[in-house]
């Protein structure tokens, strides 16, 4: 038996247009229960990593169900045989694996994770009737079947993991509606790695901008900048559009930079459908044939996390920090508009491949990505994200400036586009090598401190002289309380 994710067009009614999403394959085909569940988180504007996840936890449990088939007399000891394997894994210490299923020991969050997904999927089965009983401990099943038997046992069961009582497995387990695994470690807020700042401008001009070809070396330098001067995240700078670059009014060579979600987003220039629509996706739709890139499922896809915007057309607003960066962008965007002009491109995007293979389509997340890496290596740097050497560390680079320059923290909310304050913290809390530095000037003046106490405890010879030198110097000359020729 084998289950794997596969992308697939589902065409749901005569209109024949097609949703493109991920389902689960197996030796018996399409499941329809999962492409169902997904066809409704996607309609609920789940993001594709987390339908992605839920995939990945559903095939999980069908994998085992399958793999062993005739191994169990109660569903509680099936369940809970799952549960301990997703723990420990099924690799013996032999190496070897008669289940076939090869799986490693996942850590305390992603096992908590798969049962999560699994109770929402079999919450969904239930609430649309898809569950029923059936022996598929002893008998051959249909994959469909088990399935529908996992939301049946849950139902009945109150919670189909809520049983296991094995305190290797749980250190508290709930009966409600979703199962608590093992207690995670605590974690502590992100250390928001930032981009070393000592290394920017070496990276800036010869990293991305020592690449062979000038339209990549601007291009990337553009995209960099709105990522370390506007805190801009990756995807959300891959997004702009060649409209939504504009003059400042107070200063013509100040850049304006919006950033706009495809889905709700006005689309530009006062543009509407026939039907009197204004979004993005239907600009995209009726002028290019396209979908926003949120919704594809292929390297085209770029991601949208921001939970807030800037204004009510939709768009988010590149705050440059410090301002002189918006003079450098608007510099650099005049002479890449050049090039990008050059080429006949059916879509609306900015940056674009040069690649002779991809030219003149939307630059991809993956092509960024590999771009910025070669560009590490040219100033002889390997991409390393534990110490901010990634494309995220330059949005914490922007994050740790604006608080370091005393930056209002509802201010700070708003050029980093979050959603609540709390989002704050990793910006705000010492980062380790701050903590680091103020431990050793601690540690330097505790030891000036120390060294202080024992010269004068030990060298204050006045003090000293007191007492006890009497026979050496009986007429009080340099010693007793009040040496005569003491030399102050």
């Amino acid at each position: 038996m084998f289950a794997t994710k596969v992308t697939a067009k589902v065409v749901q009614d005569k209109s024949g247009v097609a949703t493109e999403i991920p389902v689960i394959l197996t030796d018996q085909g399409v499941l329809g229960s999962v492409t169902d569940y997904v066809l409704s988180l996607h309609l609920n504007g789940i993001s594709l990593s987390t339908i992605t996840n839920h995939i990945q936890s559903i095939r999980l449990l069908i994998e085992f169900m399958s793999a062993n088939e005739g191994m169990f007399d109660e569903p509680e000891a099936l369940f809970a045989a799952f549960v301990r394997r997703l723990y420990s894994g099924t690799i013996g210490e032999d190496g070897l694996d008669p289940s076939g299923l090869y799986w490693i020991p996942a850590s305390n969050g992603t096992i908590h994770r798969h049962i999560i997904n699994l109770t929402n999927f079999t919450n969904w089965l239930l609430d649309k009737g898809l569950g029923k009983p059936l022996n598929t401990l002893r008998t051959a099943t249909r994959h469909e079947e088990r399935i529908q038997y996992a939301a049946w046992f849950r139902r009945n069961q109150n919670d189909f993991l809520g049983h296991i009582k094995d305190k290797s497995i749980n250190n508290t387990v709930k009966r409600a509606r979703s199962i608590k695994g093992r207690t995670p470690l605590a974690k502590t807020n992100d250390d928001a790695i930032a981009f070393p700042t000592g290394k920017f401008e070496d990276f800036y001009m010869n990293g991305l901008g020592g690449a062979k070809d000038p339209r990549v070396a601007l291009r990337d330098k553009l995209i960099l900048l709105l990522m370390h001067a506007a805190g801009l995240r990756r995807s959300e700078a891959l997004l702009l559009w060649v409209t939504d670059v504009f003059e400042a009014p107070s200063d013509p060579d100040q850049a304006i930079v919006r950033i706009y979600n495809e889905i709700e987003g006005k689309a530009p220039e006062g543009w509407k459908s026939r039907k009197g629509i204004k979004t993005r996706k239907a600009y995209l739709q009726e002028k290019y044939s396209r979908i926003p890139r949120q919704e594809m499922q292929n390297t085209q896809h770029l991601g949208w996390k921001s939970k807030t915007l800037d204004h009510k057309d939709g768009y988010l607003e590149a705050y440059f920090f410090p301002q002189e960066f918006a003079r450098i962008f608007m510099l650099l965007w005049r002479q890449y508009l050049v090039f990008r002009a050059s080429l006949e491109c059916h879509h609306p995007y900015a940056f674009i491949s040069f690649d002779s293979r991809y030219l003149g389509n939307p630059y991809t997340y993956n092509a960024f990505t590999q771009s910025y890496a070669a560009g590490l290596r040219r100033i002889g740097l390997e991409p390393n994200k534990s110490i901010g050497l990634d494309p995220h560390g330059h949005r914490h680079n922007y994050g740790r400036r604006l608080t370091d320059a005393g930056v209002d923290p509802l201010i700070r909310k708003k050029c980093l586009h979050h959603a609540s304050l709390e989002s704050q913290v990793p910006y705000t809390m010492p980062s380790s090598v701050k903590v680091s530095e103020a431990l050793s000037q601690a540690t330097q003046q505790l030891q000036l401190g120390s060294d202080k106490e024992k010269t004068t405890a030990s060298f204050d010879w006045k003090k000293l002289a007191e007492h006890g030198f009497e026979h050496l110097d009986p007429n009080g000359h340099f010693t007793g309380k009040n040496p005569r020729l003491w030399k102050r």
